[in-house]
């Protein structure tokens, strides 16, 4: 069954997920990460500028592209729904709505900034999880 990780506090939820691919990738992870476009335009970017010296690889998938080969190597999927990206070991969350598919991976990391707004919808996420029975746990990223 799918664990699921909430990450609280976020104060940057792009940064905070990009150094959290960069740990995912050095751990050979393999990681779709579903967030509103804007979040997604962003998070390609900085995987691209972020450390000069090194690149993650990854994709950007837009919504109305090719779904890709079944065995595609790229470590790092972007997209708005989890459905775009070949199945993976991970899923992060940058948005407020919970992950159609999210049952098809191994974990589910939410990472939760702290404005009042993300901090509901979270909540009822983590209700939807608990409901049905996975197994949940959550760090603060900030004291």
């Amino acid at each position: 069954m799918t664990e699921v990780m909430f990450h609280l506090r976020v104060a940057d939820q792009v940064g905070y997920a990009c150094r959290l691919l960069r740990k995912a990738h050095a751990r050979d992870a393999k990681v779709v990460v579903c967030a509103p476009p804007r979040m997604l335009a962003e998070l390609d970017a900085l995987l691209w500028t972020s450390e000069p010296s090194s690149f993650l690889p990854h994709v950007r998938l837009l919504p109305d592209a090719a779904s890709p080969a079944p065995g595609d190597p790229t470590p790092i999927w972007l997209v708005e729904r989890a459905d775009q990206a070949p199945t993976r070991d991970v899923l992060v969350n940058l948005g407020n709505e919970l992950v159609t598919g999210f049952e098809a991976f191994a974990r589910v990391i939410e990472i939760v900034p702290e404005d009042e707004e993300a901090k509901q919808a979270a909540r009822r996420r983590w209700k939807y999880y608990a409901d049905r029975g996975y197994a949940l746990a959550h760090h603060e990223a900030r004291a």
